[in-house]
């Protein structure tokens, strides 16, 4: 049986691949790391992890939106480390998902085997003949 240790663990792992000039959110985490519906667990595991040394100010929500900011002490300290690996932000404050998102490669081998398998399902579906 897995342990919360584990899950966060992989959490770790995956934060510290986020490569500069990046983001990722809570859910692609959590989906990379096998549990989908755990994105509050994801910033659990990332408020825990402050001293770590870990990237973690690369992780936004699914909007691109800095919910973890309360946890860097300094309000806007996460927006300013973001902007100085050139990451860019929209008139709401959120980061430009369409330049900045970063997909785990768990994640990505994951969509990919999901599209080729609906590509599949697609190509066997009978052809309703009209008459």
């Amino acid at each position: 049986m897995k342990t919360k240790q584990d899950f966060f663990d992989r959490v770790y792992k995956l934060v510290a691949k986020i490569p500069r000039g990046k983001v990722t959110t809570y859910g692609a985490i959590a989906e990379a790391c096998g549990i989908r519906s755990s994105a509050r667990t994801v910033g659990w595991a990332l408020n825990g992890a402050s001293e770590s040394g870990l990237p973690c100010h690369r992780v936004v929500n699914r909007f691109g939106a800095l919910t973890g900011k309360i946890h860097f002490g300094d309000f806007h300290l996460m927006e300013d480390m973001l902007r100085s690996e050139g990451i860019e932000f929209d008139e709401d404050g959120c980061v430009n998902m369409e330049k900045h998102l970063w997909i785990p490669t768990k994640l990505k081998a994951k969509m990919k085997k999901k599209k080729t398998s609906s590509a599949v399902r697609s190509a066997k579906k009978p052809r309703l003949s009209r008459q």
